[in-house]
């Protein structure tokens, strides 16, 4: 392979860097494109564009690879947890059991929001989302911790004990129900089961089942590279802005549905036929016409054009939890039906529209008892380790520099401008 590429235009020939990342992607280095030639390139979405260098995650959309700093997600979601991967995104490498132990304890010891900032839920309308909450209180952690180069990997930890404390009161002003206040014997995964779902006046005992299926979910959902979300955590930190404010900008950036709110609509689409009383298979031929403008949400990824590798592991974690929990709720009736149908179907398997890792995550948030509109907060929950690792990359990163996209303006050319009077007349 060439280390170099040509650009002919207007008669000029100009030589650019061509880059290599580790597993054999190809980026061609434009950073001096503008600077030689004063052209710019155009990519709307930047779908083709490289906006860093990151060591953080590797994705292979064709094969279905996922991996967390070289580890394929399938190993961490067999023999890790939520906590042990946050490490390893963060820090970039799998802590030894000192290392381990002193993570689990910081993490478990920083849960408390100050009493202050629990006093702010009060002020929430009960009708408001919880992820407005979540972005708002996350940003609020800024007023109460200093950002300075020494609090760094405490506020790090900070960050991830608290915002767990801060969803789950979400929920509770959400439902009207008093605060829970965090548990220093439990997992981290535990202890938010236990702020979610319990009462002060009881003692809550953790599903091993349901730990296990939370545990999977958030871990498949800690980060998945340059998304739209953790592209908007990059761009708000290149400005030197705290790991607060970057965060809470990347909750706000996973609230669009076509970011995190994905699996959130895939319940409402199930609700959308349950209410219809037609069957099922009406509405899956429904998506196969064009013409109808309906899809089947949860079904097929852009990234992936095999099987979503996080949709396989949690099938199995679904199963379990329906299992366990023997619910009958007609919409998880429904939702098996459709499974059936995608893994079966020659119209499905032909475009490699298959269930994917929103399908099956709304399906545990269902069964578990949570609302849709908490959907996007576990998302973002799970998302926090892989947010804070691009944050924390991007700030030793001495190539840094604020990002400022350019554009292609098309608005009016020059033209002068009349008072108001001169513009009425005539």
């Amino acid at each position: 392979m060439s280390d170099s590429a040509k650009l002919l235009f207007n008669g000029h020939e100009y030589d650019l860097p061509v880059i290599a990342g580790t597993e054999g992607e190809t980026a061609i280095d434009i950073r001096k494109l503008r600077a030689q030639s004063q052209v710019i390139t155009l990519d709307p979405g930047y779908g083709n564009t490289g906006s860093c260098r990151s060591a953080i995650t590797f994705i292979d959309g064709e094969k279905g690879i996922l991996r967390y700093r070289g580890y394929p997600i399938e190993q961490l979601a067999e023999n890790s947890d939520f906590t042990e991967v946050s490490y390893l995104l963060i820090y970039g490498h799998l802590p030894n059991q000192t290392e381990l132990k002193q993570f689990r304890y910081d993490l478990s010891h920083h849960t408390l929001v100050h009493e202050d900032m629990r006093h702010m839920f009060d002020g929430y309308p009960s009708s408001a989302h919880p992820m407005a909450i979540l972005s708002s209180m996350i940003t609020t952690l800024s007023a109460f911790y200093e950002d300075t180069a020494e609090n760094m990997d405490l506020n790090i930890i900070r960050l991830l004990a608290k915002v767990k404390t801060i969803a789950a009161f979400a929920y509770k002003r959400l439902k009207g129900q008093p605060y829970v206040y965090p548990r220093n014997d439990l997992s981290y995964v535990g202890d938010l089961l236990q702020m979610l779902f319990s009462f002060p006046t009881e003692r809550y005992e953790v599903s091993e089942v349901l730990e296990r299926a939370l545990n999977l979910v958030l871990i498949l959902h800690a980060d998945h590279e340059q998304n739209c979300s953790a592209s908007t955590v990059r761009m708000v930190g290149s400005s030197a802005a705290n790991v607060f404010a970057s965060i809470g900008a990347g909750v706000c950036a996973l609230w669009g549905p076509l970011h995190g709110g994905a699996n959130q609509e895939v319940i409402e689409m199930l609700e959308q036929i349950r209410d219809s009383g037609e069957n099922y298979q009406a509405w899956v031929n429904r998506a196969k016409d064009r013409d109808s403008g309906f899809r089947l949400m949860g079904f097929g990824h852009r990234v992936y054009r095999n099987f979503d590798p996080r949709a396989r592991i949690l099938k199995r974690a679904a199963d379990e939890v329906l299992q366990e929990l023997g619910i009958n709720d007609p919409l998880l009736d429904i939702a098996k039906h459709l499974e059936e149908v995608a893994l079966k179907d020659e119209y499905f398997i032909e475009r490699q529209l298959y269930p994917n890792v929103d399908f099956y995550s709304g399906i545990i948030y269902r069964a578990m008892g949570l609302p849709t509109n908490m959907y996007t907060v576990m998302f973002a929950l799970g998302r926090m380790p892989g947010w804070i690792a691009h944050w924390r990359e991007q700030r030793h990163d001495p190539d840094t520099r604020i990002n400022r996209p350019r554009q292609i303006y098309t608005g009016a050319g020059n033209r002068n401008f009349l008072p108001w009077y001169e513009r009425t007349q005539g």
